[in-house]
């Protein structure tokens, strides 16, 4: 892969001389921010919230091409179930090879609880499972669950049945107990109020199934953010996908577990959702129009980080690879068909070869920094991350369309090193500030990371 990088680098005249890097120091400044210190995050979380969607070896797939672009992209998860047919011996062997693990669903009109089960034993006795998911958006895809036909124009009461009892088994199951349960996508469309917009049924919910009943450890939703609800582009684009609440533009959480989009079936409210177990199992968005593969690539990386900063617990992207064996929708992936990357492919290595930790030791608690932004827009967001070793990564990033804005991070005491990176260029710094309390940069439309 190394000569595929290297085709994809931009020379380090470019940020000097254009961009998005333009890195100050300011001796001026004070020697103390005002605020209170920011509690970091564990980097090794942030990482393994990233996945993706793949067939890993069936669909014109192969599992040795598979397993390479997982360890170059630094995938930790990837969404599958058995509907695919993917061998289970190809799933384990891709865990060995990359660490890659899975969350293993009953995906488009799947009711096989047995056979699930079965293949998540596997799974896990090889530690290669992640969760387990329920149905892949039974508004789209119909089932028939204990001789009743449930979803789409239906009653959604089969639809509930089958996750209440894949819920159920799965905690009855000595091996699989521990492992979460996710519950299904598109639960917002549900034509009756079978409660599926909760985890569990609270008490005077109204629903047709029992108070009580649980469904799921986690939240589901496909966020994608590009949607026809709300085409084209915009400022903060993925992290208005990521609200949790009504403001939030494209079929988020909200329309799933706060107000049902079909029917107005009432769920949780703004402040329980913003607390709610979640994660998302689809989302991406195609090239075309104003959605150039430059800005895809930003605005995966974008992505990934907002996802994570507004309490997403893994999000994967479609696509890993675009299918061969479709028409339509062909520019989703990180890859083309030929396995040639996409510029994607080589921001997100670069992004988390940079965060990658250093195997320096047991991972520690996370620790505070005390630091503010000046100047920080509507369009630019931070996140602290901390890496076992006990070096901070402070990432920050801009949503917008067009333009750039200057920002200064002040630090509480001055900084022995400051090493400043920009994934859209390279794994390596672009440049290191020494003793000193402030840095400035020039954000645009992606992240820049300073490793502290």
């Amino acid at each position: 892969m190394k000569n595929v990088l290297k085709s994809f680098l931009k020379p380090l005249a470019i940020a000097v001389a254009g961009m998005l890097a333009v890195i100050a120091l300011d001796a001026a400044s004070p020697a103390s921010p005002a605020g209170e210190p920011v509690t970091a995050r564990s980097v090794a979380d942030f990482l393994n919230s990233i996945g993706v969607n793949s067939a890993v070896s069936t669909r014109g797939e192969s599992l040795k091409k598979t397993a390479e672009i997982c360890r170059y992209l630094g995938i930790r998860w990837i969404r599958t179930g058995y509907e695919g047919n993917i061998p289970l011996a190809d799933l384990i062997e891709l865990n060995r090879q990359s660490g890659v693990k899975f969350s293993y669903g009953l995906l488009s009109g799947g009711t096989d609880l047995d056979r699930l089960l079965d293949g998540g034993r596997e799974l896990a006795a090889a530690g290669a499972l992640l969760a387990f998911e329920g149905l892949n958006e039974p508004n789209n895809w119909g089932i028939r669950y204990k001789d009743k036909e449930g979803g789409k124009e239906h009653s959604w009461m089969p639809v509930a049945e089958l996750q209440r009892d894949l819920y159920t088994e799965v905690k009855a199951d000595a091996l699989l107990k521990r492992y979460p349960v996710w519950s299904i996508s598109e639960n917002g469309a549900q034509t009756d109020n079978t409660g599926l917009q909760f985890l569990e049924i609270p008490k005077g919910a109204g629903a047709v199934m029992p108070d009580g009943t649980r469904y799921a450890d986690y939240a589901n939703c496909h966020n994608y953010f590009m949607h026809p609800s709300h085409p084209g582009l915009y400022d903060n684009q993925t992290w208005n996908a990521a609200d949790p609440g009504r403001l939030c533009k494209v079929d988020g959480l909200y329309g799933n577990y706060g107000l049902t989009w079909r029917t107005k079936f009432k769920g949780y409210d703004e402040n329980a959702l913003s607390k709610l177990p979640k994660v998302t199992t689809e989302t991406g968005a195609t090239i075309g129009g104003p959605l150039t593969e430059e800005k895809q690539a930003c605005m995966f990386l974008n992505l990934y980080l907002a996802q994570f900063a507004r309490g997403w617990s893994y999000t994967a992207l479609y696509l890993l690879r675009d299918r061969s064996d479709e028409a339509g929708n062909q520019t989703f992936g990180f890859y083309k068909p030929d396995y040639s990357p996409r510029k994607a492919a080589v921001y997100l290595h670069n992004l988390t070869t940079i965060l990658s930790e250093d195997n320096s030791g047991a991972e520690k608690k996370p620790e505070k920094l005390d630091y503010v932004i000046s100047n920080l827009p509507e369009t630019a967001h931070h996140l602290l991350l901390q890496k076992a070793s006990g070096r901070f990564a402070l990432v920050v990033w801009s949503e917008r369309v067009a333009g750039s804005d200057e920002v200064k991070i002040l630090f509480g005491s001055g900084q022995p090193e400051i090493k400043v990176f920009d994934p859209t260029i390279s794994i390596s710094p672009v440049t290191t500030v020494r003793d000193s309390n402030a840095v400035t940069l020039t954000l645009s439309d992606h992240p820049m990371i300073l490793e502290i």
